[in-house]
């Protein structure tokens, strides 16, 4: 058996195996309701109704899928250069931190000039994150995905000092916390009674650009250039090097208003546990959405619903919470998979 690469994919195995990636991942998870103990029809129906089967599930998935669309656009911008950002946690808890610096009164500014200043705080911080590694793999050949990863935990724990120093809440009761922004830093809601904040509308606008940028601008066209064939691109001419460094500028920005959308617009303060992964969980949203930024919007959505849906499901048919992630585990794969069949074929010889 070898793999021989397709010159032209049809349009049909671009786009069918992806959904047969999707649909072999439900089966599987099916199979897996059934192995413990409940009906796999039941169990779907549970996660479909936990996740958009009322107002209140509904909004749920919308804030929990509003930090995936910036840690997905900010992985499938980088991954489509080439530049493998394994760092996105960092560039999130960084995007938090400085929205907690500036936010918690050290600017008294109106919420017109503060909110804006505040997201481009926290993309600087973000963007300087995922600088250094990038700096590093230029200069140096470092490989990025062993700085990038590594920086994550670097980050947790300068958090982790922060919350326990410099910035610990002194009315928090002990709790490692930092002080609650002022009302002029918080994000409002989308509607009155609402708990959807506009951070989901700032998620729909980066990716609108980044599709944007990508398909109608020079620069987006050397970022994938530089993805497609680095050698390539520069023996065409095209500067490779700022062409990457500009590309982790944008990625690491993406990531923190990630962080500056939970801080600012769902939690109101920053605390350790301010991720329970979303930068990783970003790596699956971009890899789903085929590194698309409007697929991303769709992705996360996705995302956002297995977990949902899995909280309430287990509740209802007492099945472990666990299964979301071995859903979404097993959905990469696939989708990993598919994506390598769409350019090759199996050859039996």
């Amino acid at each position: 058996m070898r793999l021989e690469p397709i010159p032209a994919p049809s349009l049909t195995r671009q786009i069918g195996l992806p959904v047969l990636a999707l649909v072999a991942t439900a089966l599987f998870a099916m199979g897996l309701a059934a192995l413990a103990g409940a009906a796999p029809g039941e169990v779907a129906w549970l996660v479909v109704k936990g996740a958009v089967g009322s107002k209140f599930a509904l909004l749920e998935t919308l804030n929990r899928a509003t930090p995936l669309i910036f840690t997905g656009l900010a992985v499938a911008v980088a991954f489509r250069a080439k530049l493998w950002n394994i760092g996105a946690e960092a560039q999130l808890y960084m995007g938090a931190v400085l929205t907690v610096v500036l936010g918690t009164g050290l600017l008294g500014w109106p919420a017109a000039l503060l909110l804006p200043t505040l997201a481009v705080a926290a993309m600087i911080a973000g963007a300087c994150a995922l600088l250094v590694p990038t700096i590093l793999k230029t200069r140096f050949g470092v490989d990025e995905v062993v700085t990038t990863l590594l920086l994550n935990f670097v980050a947790l724990l300068f958090v982790s000092y922060l919350l326990e120093g410099p910035l610990k809440d002194p009315m928090g009761m002990g709790w490692p916390k930092s002080p609650r922004l002022i009302p002029e830093a918080r994000l409002p809601r989308i509607a009155e009674g609402l708990r959807l904040h506009w951070g989901f509308a700032l998620g729909i606008i980066a990716a609108c650009l980044v599709w944007v940028l990508q398909t109608r601008t020079i620069w987006g066209y050397e970022m994938r250039a530089v993805g497609l064939n680095i050698k390539a691109a520069r023996f065409a001419g095209m500067p490779v090097n700022r062409v990457l460094l500009r590309t982790a500028l944008l990625s690491g920005g993406l990531a923190a208003l990630a962080g500056f959308s939970e801080v600012a617009g769902a939690k109101g303060s920053l605390t350790l546990d301010l991720s329970p992964g979303f930068g990783y969980t970003g790596i699956i949203v971009a890899m789903l959405a085929l590194l698309h930024p409007l697929g991303v919007v769709v992705a996360a959505l996705f995302v956002a619903g297995i977990f949902v849906g899995a909280d309430s499901m287990s509740r209802a048919a007492s099945v472990p919470t666990y299964i979301a992630d071995i859903v979404l585990a097993t959905a990469l794969l696939a989708m990993v998979l598919a994506i390598g069949l769409t350019r090759r074929r199996v050859r039996w010889t």
